[in-house]
């Protein structure tokens, strides 16, 4: 009989998020009388499998410690970094080399349970080095003039074969990750997920075809979508 992994669940939430032009850090914004935040860090500690869920926040963030689950005894709270890698690693630093770290961004709540399950499952196959959820691109892809003009303009149109959009979470050992990540800032790469650091330090990482609700809220206008799929998950569950 397998051993089921240790798995840890790394959540990133240092980020201001000012594209949402509101008050306080879009993680802190409500739907269904929840913040965005909390509907996340449900949705990840509700997995069997997840033993643990570690967030990572700003030293002076005033509003996490407001939330009825801030006492919770699954959950672990680090300071986090100036970037996203920055917090990652922080979170990273007080877990064992063996377990696995499941990273995922604070502002996608409506992760499903079924994507977990797939996404644990591909880690698990032989030589896997680690996995992440993301969706075929579907749309036609243009590039944009690098220039600040305005109106912007299509410099030319990009192929869409092959190409794939990048969700969370991301999954992978923690030991290899840690030393991706350290390794990327020694070379001073640009690291925007821990797919990207892993890539970088040589890793073939699996692409798991997951269910495209599970959306980032960045702006405004991804509110009231957030909110259907949530409605919906609330529905069939």
């Amino acid at each position: 009989m397998t051993t089921p992994p240790f798995i840890v669940a790394v959540v990133p939430a240092a980020g201001i998020g000012s594209r949402m032009q509101a008050d306080r850090p879009k993680q802190y914004l409500q739907i269904h009388g929840q913040t965005i935040l909390e509907h996340t860090l449900h949705a990840l500690y509700k997995h069997p499998l997840i033993k643990r869920v570690v967030v990572a926040l700003s030293p002076d963030d005033p509003f996490f410690e407001q939330l009825p689950l801030a006492q919770a005894s699954w959950l672990t709270r680090v300071d986090g970094g100036r970037e996203r890698c920055d917090s990652v690693h922080a979170a990273l630093s007080g877990l064992p080399d063996h377990c696995w770290a499941l990273v995922h961004d604070a502002a996608r709540p409506c992760l499903a349970q079924h994507d977990i399950d797939k996404l644990i499952q591909a880690c698990l196959e032989p030589d896997t080095p680690g996995a992440i959820l993301a969706t075929p691109v579907r749309d036609t892809m243009k590039r944009a003039h690098n220039n600040s003009a305005s109106p912007v303009q299509i410099a030319h149109t990009e192929s869409r074969e092959n190409l794939w959009h990048a969700l969370t979470p991301q999954m992978f050992r923690v030991d290899q990750l840690r030393r991706a990540l350290e390794q990327a800032q020694r070379q001073g790469l640009s690291i925007t997920d821990e797919a990207s650091a892993m890539e970088a330090a040589g890793h073939k990482v699996v692409l798991v075809d997951a269910d495209p609700a599970n959306i980032k809220i960045t702006r405004p206008a991804d509110m009231p979508l957030a909110q259907f799929y949530l409605s919906a998950q609330r529905h069939n569950s």
